[in-house]
C-alpha cells in the first residue's frame, strides 16, 4: 500500500461550522485560491455542478421563450450613471478600468457589476415597435463586485458566475407575470436540483434592487443560522426605459416605454448546497445534481482477485448510464476509498467482496444516511435507480424538516431577538416601512429577507404602532 495520508475533515459541522466547510470545500477538491483575494478557482468537482445548473436552467428558459445573448464587460461610466438609484446602489462595488497601459483612458470604464446599463443602452436602439416585443434575453457570464472585506468561498465572492435575464415586455402585466414565473423557475433548481427548501417572497423597500421596482427572492436558512438570499427576480417597472430611451409606438402608433424585468442566479448556490447538506464525512451531492452517482469498489484480496475484479466490471458496465465511476487502484485500502469517496459526496457507493461474488450479489450503501442494502447483480441497475430517487426525496425532505423547525412566530422585538440568537428565523407580522426595519436590525442585527406573496400582515407591526401590511421572514443573513 502507498503512505495514505489523513484527508478526512477534522472538525465538527455544529462545532465550528466556518472551518467545516473551508475544509470541505478545500478537501472535496472543489476550489483552490487564486492570488485575488475573493477570486476563486473553480476546479472541475464544483465547475461541473455548475455545468450541471446552467443546462438545466437553460433548457428551462429557452423553452419558455428566452434566447442567449452576450454583452461586453466593460461598461462606460457614462452608461453606468444614467439610472441615479442604480449607480448610488452599485457605486460601492464597481472595479473600474482607467489605464490601458500607461495611458489613460478618457473615460472609465466598470466591469460588470451587472448589465443592465450596457443592454439597455443597446435595447435603446434595438425596439421601435410593439412588434418587436416581448423582447426576452439572458446571458452567462462572470461578474465583479469589490465593496466587502471578508469573502466566504461560492457565498460571497468578488468575482462570480450567474445568468442574468433582460426582458422587456409592452405592458406591466406582461412583465410582473414573467417576473413571477422566473421566481418559479428559480425555487424549481433549490428544491428539485439541489433539494434545497427555499422560502418565496418580495423583498422589501431597503433591500431590493438599485432601480427596481420592486424584488423577488427565494431564501433559505443554513445550519450556522444564518440566513442566505439564493437567487432574485427584479420588476424594473419604466425606470430603466425612461433612463435608456426605451420607447416602442403601440397598435395605436402611442409612443410607450417598454416594461422591464431583470433576474439571475450565481454560482453562490452551490455553496448554499454544500453547506446544507454536508455532514462531518464532507459532501453529500443530491443525485440530480451529482455527475457521478455512483462508485464502484471491488473490495480485492490476492485469493479471488480476478474473480471479483471480473465482476465488479460487469457490475460498472451495467450502471453506465449513472456516469459510475470504478476504484480498482491497488494502492489504497478499501477503508480508504469509501472515506475518500465520502467526503466527495458520491450518493451511491457499491461494494462488493469475494463473498457477494459467490452470492452473486453487491452492497449498495446511501452517502446520506450510510445505510447499506444487499441487492442481486441481476437487480442492481433497477435497485439503483430506485435508491437514487429516495435519496433525492430524502435529502429535502430533511433539510424541509430543518427550514419549518427553525421557523418561529414573532410577536414583538425580544421575541425575534431571541429567535435570530438561536439560529432561526423569525416571522412576523411587519408594516414594510424602511425606518422601522433599520431599528429591528439595530436591536436585534436581523435583517427583512423577504415577505409571504399569499399572506398579509393582521393587526399592528411586531415593531411598531402602524398597521401591518406584510407577513415579513426576519433572520441574521449574509
Amino acid at each position: 500500500m502507498k503512505k495514505e495520508k489523513q484527508q478526512g475533515i477534522t472538525v465538527k459541522k455544529e462545532e465550528n461550522f466556518s472551518e467545516w466547510y473551508t475544509q470541505v470545500i478545500q478537501k472535496a477538491d472543489l476550489i483552490d485560491y487564486s492570488k485575488v483575494s475573493g477570486a476563486l478557482i473553480f476546479k472541475p468537482g464544483s465547475y461541473v455542478i455548475w455545468e450541471t445548473l446552467k443546462d438545466h436552467f437553460d433548457k428551462k428558459i429557452k423553452k419558455d421563450g428566452v434566447q442567449n445573448v452576450y454583452f461586453p464587460s466593460l461598461i462606460p461610466e457614462k452608461l453606468l450613471k444614467k439610472e441615479a438609484e442604480h449607480v448610488e446602489g452599485f457605486a460601492p462595488e464597481v472595479a473600474w478600468v482607467t489605464h490601458a497601459g500607461k495611458t489613460k483612458l478618457p473615460e472609465r470604464l466598470a466591469i460588470r457589476p451587472t448589465s443592465e446599463t450596457i443592454i439597455y443602452d443597446s435595447y435603446s436602439k434595438w425596439i421601435r415597435s410593439w412588434k418587436d416585443l416581448p423582447l426576452r434575453y439572458n446571458q452567462w457570464v462572470n461578474i465583479i463586485r469589490w465593496e466587502f472585506k471578508n469573502p466566504i468561498p461560492f457565498l460571497r465572492t468578488r468575482e462570480f458566475l450567474w445568468q442574468e435575464g433582460h426582458t422587456v415586455f409592452a405592458n406591466r402585466k406582461e412583465a410582473e407575470k414573467e417576473a413571477l414565473k422566473i421566481l418559479g423557475f428559480y425555487a424549481d433548481v433549490f428544491e428539485e436540483l439541489y433539494a434545497v427548501p427555499v422560502l418565496k417572497g418580495i423583498k422589501s423597500v431597503k433591500e431590493k434592487f438599485a432601480g427596481a421596482d420592486y424584488s423577488l427572492s427565494v431564501e433559505t436558512l443554513l445550519p450556522n443560522g444564518k440566513a442566505i438570499q439564493g437567487a432574485t427576480s427584479h420588476h424594473l417597472g419604466q425606470n430603466f426605459s425612461k433612463a435608456f430611451d426605451i420607447k416602442f409606438l403601440d397598435e395605436n402608433e402611442n409612443t410607450c416605454y417598454g416594461w422591464q424585468n431583470s433576474w439571475g442566479i450565481s454560482t453562490r448556490s452551490i455553496g448554499i448546497m454544500l453547506a446544507l447538506h454536508g455532514d462531518d464525512k464532507g459532501l453529500v451531492l443530491p443525485p440530480k445534481i451529482a455527475t457521478n452517482k455512483v462508485v464502484v469498489v471491488p473490495i480485492l484480496f490476492k485469493k479471488d482477485y480476478e474473480k471479483v475484479l471480473k465482476a465488479a466490471k460487469d457490475v460498472s458496465k451495467k450502471l453506465k448510464k449513472f456516469n459510475v465511476i470504478f476504484d480498482d487502484r491497488e494502492d489504497y485500502s478499501a477503508g480508504w476509498k469509501f472515506n475518500e469517496w465520502e467526503l466527495k459526496g458520491i450518493p451511491v457507493r457499491l461494494e462488493i467482496g469475494p463473498r457477494d461474488v459467490a452470492k452473486k450479489q453487491v452492497v449498495l450503501v446511501r452517502r446520506d444516511d450510510g445505510s447499506k442494502k444487499i441487492v442481486k447483480i441481476s437487480d442492481v441497475s433497477s435497485e439503483v435507480s430506485k435508491l437514487l430517487v429516495k435519496i433525492q426525496e430524502s435529502m429535502f425532505s430533511k433539510a424541509k424538516k430543518f427550514l419549518d423547525s427553525s421557523m418561529v412566530n414573532v410577536k414583538d422585538i425580544s421575541g425575534l431577538k431571541k429567535a435570530v440568537g438561536s439560529g432561526k428565523i423569525g416571522k412576523v407580522n411587519w408594516c414594510g416601512v424602511s425606518s422601522c426595519e433599520e431599528n429591528i436590525k439595530d436591536k436585534t442585527s436581523a435583517k427583512s429577507l423577504n415577505s409571504d406573496l399569499k399572506l398579509k400582515g393582521l393587526g399592528k407591526c411586531f415593531a411598531c404602532a402602524a398597521d401591518a401590511k406584510f407577513v415579513t421572514y426576519f433572520g441574521k443573513s449574509y
